[in-house]
């Protein structure tokens, strides 16, 4: 359609196609650490475990470790790298080949399923590491810049993806126990649980194509673009530099307030939160089911119902936003005087919450807030700055939120010593 009457006809997001699609990658965002996390069986009982092996070796005791600093580190590093560098050129650019990177990395992944190592664990180990260090690379530069894509469009739409990251979680939980009840054999079970992650990142590869022939989009995409076209009509013949430092020190409240939202959600969920035992034996979850309800699945459900609210209304307003945020750090002492267990430690710390329900409530609000503030935070940053900066000030903030969510478990890691050391 001709730019002119698109612009004096602005368009409806009919049916929320865009907004769907933008809940879609939200999912795509995530998948790659919720896939690994929730595939713990896989790796450290299956492929790693004696029973497979017919030896115990210390791969399976430092897996997950590994998984989390090769998942997040190289995350973190590239988000950041997308803002300041031109990897890649355009955001379509990006956004394509990351997908097709994160394809041929679980492409990877399924092979090595059907393939025997128990003669090669320690292939297997590095070779997995590997693939998963290449495929948060890539991640990293699609978060950036489906986060980035989104500031371009109104408020809400930001949100559509922090819904999807958080949905992603719910997701790949409800697939892993698919899978699991599907076959009693982890290999099978392995196999369709990693393919449903190829499916879910074929779908997002599909539906980017399908924007640029979205009037909707096309519309923000050729608001956004005039934005620049007038601004650097005003400058002279030189081309202006992208003001990042500005850009960042206007958006930095929401930006401090992103960071810390997940600093302590992370801080908890999923090491703490997933250590702590059930304190009644006839409690409504046996043994079996005990963490898988009640840290992975109430977490996700409810972070998955806190953004979804956050599309209804946005409380409280931006400046006064970090008084909810901050004041989140009670969590942190709460959850420790839950009856947290960590594997390998004596506990000194009194348990003083030894109420399942009470546990129950206060993981609960901890998906809820996490969800809604996170989602609100995100919403509020490109407001900040000007709207021909929206886009780079979305990138800022999906770096915040990644560097947000490495000190959180960085931090966590300290939470074994700190029950083992410290008595009330």
């Amino acid at each position: 359609m001709d730019d002119a009457v698109l612009e004096t006809n602005p368009p409806k997001d009919k049916w929320n196609i865009v907004y769907l699609i933008l809940v879609l990658h939200g999912i795509g965002i995530l998948m790659p650490w919720n896939m690994f996390i929730n595939a713990k069986s896989y790796f450290v009982e299956y492929k790693l475990g004696k029973d497979y092996l017919g030896t115990d070796l210390y791969y399976a005791s430092v897996f997950m470790a590994y998984l989390t600093i090769g998942s997040q580190l190289p995350s973190l590093l590239f988000n950041w790298l997308n803002i300041f560098c031109p990897i890649g050129g355009k955001l379509t650019t990006r956004i394509v080949w990351s997908i097709i990177t994160e394809v041929l990395c679980f492409v990877f992944t399924v092979a090595l399923v059907m393939i025997n190592t128990a003669h090669m664990p320690a292939l297997f180990f590095w070779s997995t590491l590997g693939s998963i260090i290449l495929l948060n690379m890539a991640n990293g530069i699609y978060n950036n810049s489906v986060f980035g894509m989104a500031a371009k469009l109104p408020t809400k739409y930001i949100g559509a993806v922090v819904l999807g990251t958080n949905l992603s979680g719910t997701f790949t939980s409800i697939a892993n126990i698919a899978s699991i009840s599907i076959t009693p054999d982890a290999k099978s079970a392995a196999i369709y649980y990693f393919t449903t992650a190829l499916f879910v990142l074929l779908a997002c590869f599909d539906t980017y194509f399908a924007l640029p022939l979205n009037r909707f989009y096309k519309y923000h995409e050729l608001i956004y673009q005039r934005a620049i076209e007038n601004q650097n009509s005003k400058q002279s013949s030189v081309v202006e530099k992208i003001p990042y430092w500005h850009i960042f020190k206007q958006a930095s409240p929401q930006l401090i307030n992103v960071f810390f939202v997940f600093f302590v959600t992370l801080s908890i969920f999923p090491a703490v939160h997933s250590d702590i035992k059930s304190s009644n034996k006839d409690f409504l979850f046996g043994e079996t089911y005990y963490t898988s309800v009640m840290c992975f699945l109430t977490f996700n459900v409810c972070a998955l119902i806190g953004t979804y609210l956050s599309t209804l209304f946005s409380w409280p307003k931006k400046e006064w936003l970090f008084v909810p945020v901050l004041l989140r750090i009670i969590f942190i002492p709460l959850f420790l005087v839950c009856n947290y267990q960590p594997i390998g430690v004596t506990r000194m710390m009194p348990v003083l919450i030894n109420d399942d329900y009470v546990f129950w409530v206060l993981g609960a609000i901890l998906g809820l807030s996490s969800g809604y503030y996170s989602s609100v935070a995100m919403m509020y940053t490109p407001s900040c700055v000007e709207s021909r900066y929206s886009g780079i000030a979305g990138m800022f903030g999906a770096a915040m939120l990644i560097t947000g969510i490495c000190s959180g478990i960085l931090f966590g890691m300290i939470m074994p010593f700190i029950v083992e050391h410290v008595s009330i």
